[in-house]
């Protein structure tokens, strides 16, 4: 079983900065793809970032320009970098990653206030 493992979430300001990782117990470049998801009270979980194989990223409209997903080979991580944060970007944000199966982490709390 993949176990994935979230760090970095934390409260912080609005305009502020944090750096999520995601530590993975198998080779993260095994995965066809891994991301980050988000949930937010009452909403339904959605897409904040993905990596793909051959290193292309997508990223959420809303968070295009202030958040960076890339991987480190020797960490064996995934990290969302999370620039000049909004009230709205609090959630429970989760790690995630595919090989056919789904892949979940427990998820990281990260608040913004306003």
């Amino acid at each position: 079983q993949v176990q994935l493992v979230e760090s970095g979430g934390g409260l912080v300001q609005a305009g502020g900065s944090l750096r999520l990782s995601c530590a993975a117990s198998e080779n993260i470049f095994s995965f066809s793809a891994m991301g980050w998801y988000r949930q937010a009270p009452g909403k339904e979980r959605e897409l904040v970032a993905g990596i793909y194989g051959g290193g292309t990223t997508k990223y959420a409209d809303s968070v295009k320009g202030r958040f960076t997903i890339s991987r480190n080979r020797a960490k064996n991580t995934v990290s969302l970098q999370m620039d000049n944060l909004k009230f709205e970007d609090t959630a429970v944000y989760y790690c995630n990653a595919a090989r056919g199966v789904i892949f979940w982490g427990q998820g990281t709390q990260v608040t913004v206030s306003s």
